[in-house]
């Protein structure tokens, strides 16, 4: 295989500061404009910033340790090379603004490809990799770190058997599978012509499928669904150390998720508290222009959360504000930015993480890290639905986990699909 040269954009080494190594054999180059954003956004106290900083100080240590001329090109380990371009075309169409930092970068790979090497313009933006292609260069995403959405692992199966092996299950409450080998935690509904249908649990240890207890009203929320019911069984389920619920708006992934924490912390006392977070990720401006404190200022990114829990408290068939108000006063319950949770350590604790599809791979791994003993991550979220610029249904942190995980009997996925706020919603998803 030849070698290429792979041009880097800025916006794929803030996605994955260790992108430098994942080209192995290759050439990887950083245009000066590159290192230029890079200078300019190390100082922003966000993940932006300190994925920033993480880029130049490896791009120093390569620098001390190898005692070499990043202008030059160092030799990594995995046989690439890694060098500073300072060169870029400059005579390319007056209407390409080289005042524009994409631009330079982009101009920087025409100067390479102009040398006759193989050049390859890695880019998290779309509009870019369109610019680039525009010039002829060849233009790609940024491929690791990337699940296909299509093919994700949903945690439900279908599978068609006969009746005699309905009856056996619920006589016997568990039979081997019938459909080869199920990944930990996986769910079944288990159909027969008739119709006869169980819903099953796959058990890792026993490798056997089991009887799904029966439904549960969680502080006065029940299951409306199959998918739901398994759900509610994961959330609940203490040996599950993490979970995640994708799925369209309103299928119910935040409500299922607030109500199973209430139970667990307030009613069975496993865990000290509710910890929810959810990416800032603004339309418009941004939290620090909004007015007041930090919990004044979260409390508008947060109201999405407020609205569940209102609603839980009003389903539990209490005076609904009581119930809130003695919740909320209880500190049981602690909101929080995604911004703040880094460098936290988080023990005992059920952690909901809201709107995890607008998280990177690597800030989630950085939030699902923060668990200490004890502690319960669930991740929610609809991959089809992105604020984040830089990421897409294959890129994005929930699917990332999804697909990382999978295999690990610590981990529970289901996918809910059917949209249960009311019939007009059920109805918007389907039509519009």
């Amino acid at each position: 295989m030849s070698q290429k040269c792979f041009i880097l954009d800025t916006n794929v080494l803030l996605h994955d500061p260790e992108a430098i190594e994942k080209f192995p054999r290759h050439e990887v180059i950083l245009p000066i404009a590159v290192l230029e954003e890079l200078d300019n956004l190390k100082r922003f106290p966000n993940e932006v910033g300190r994925n920033s900083r993480a880029v130049i100080r490896y791009l120093d240590k390569l620098r001390l340790s190898h005692q070499g001329d990043l202008s030059q090109g160092i030799k990594l380990p995995n046989g690439s090379t890694v060098r500073l371009q300072v060169e870029i075309k400059t005579d390319y169409d007056a209407n390409f603004a080289l005042t524009v930092a994409d631009n330079r970068i982009i101009m920087a790979a025409m100067w390479v490809q102009e040398k006759g090497k193989q050049v390859v313009f890695v880019s998290k933006d779309f509009a870019a990799r369109l610019k680039a292609e525009g010039v002829g260069l060849e233009a790609q995403d940024y491929r690791n770190l990337r699940f296909s959405f299509e093919d994700i692992y949903r945690g439900f199966r279908v599978v068609d058997v006969d009746k005699p092996l309905i009856d056996r299950f619920f006589k016997d409450g568990s039979i081997e599978s019938p459909d080869g080998e199920l990944r930990p935690n996986e769910y079944c509904s288990l159909k027969a012509p008739g119709p006869s249908e169980a819903i099953a649990k796959y058990n890792h240890t026993t490798k056997r499928l089991e009887v799904l207890p029966p439904p549960r009203d969680i502080w006065g929320i029940s299951a409306r669904n199959v998918e739901q019911r398994c759900a509610i069984d994961l959330l609940l389920r203490d040996d599950i150390n993490l979970v995640t619920l994708m799925g369209p708006a309103g299928t119910g992934k935040t409500l299922l998720a607030l109500a199973c924490g209430l139970r667990k912390v307030f009613d069975d006392g496993i865990y000290s508290r509710i910890l929810v977070s959810r990416p800032i990720v603004p339309l418009g401006r941004d939290i620090g222009y909004l007015p007041g404190t930090k919990e004044e200022k979260l409390f508008h990114w947060m109201q999405p959360i407020y609205d569940n829990l209102e609603f839980v408290c009003e389903s539990a068939g209490h005076e609904s504000n009581e119930t809130l108000r003695w919740v909320l006063d209880s500190k049981k319950l602690e909101m929080e930015a995604v911004t703040y949770i880094r460098g936290r350590s988080i023990p005992k604790q059920y952690f909901i993480i809201d709107e995890a599809q607008n998280l990177t791979p690597h800030e989630v791994k950085t939030i699902i890290s923060r668990a200490g003993e004890g502690t319960k991550v669930i991740l929610t979220g609809d991959p089809t639905q992105i604020d984040n610029p830089y990421l897409d249904k294959d890129s994005n942190g929930l699917t990332y986990t999804v697909a990382s995980f999978s295999d690990y009997p610590i981990f529970g996925q289901i996918y809910l699909d059917k949209t249960e706020r009311s019939e007009l919603a059920a109805l918007a998803a389907e039509v519009m």
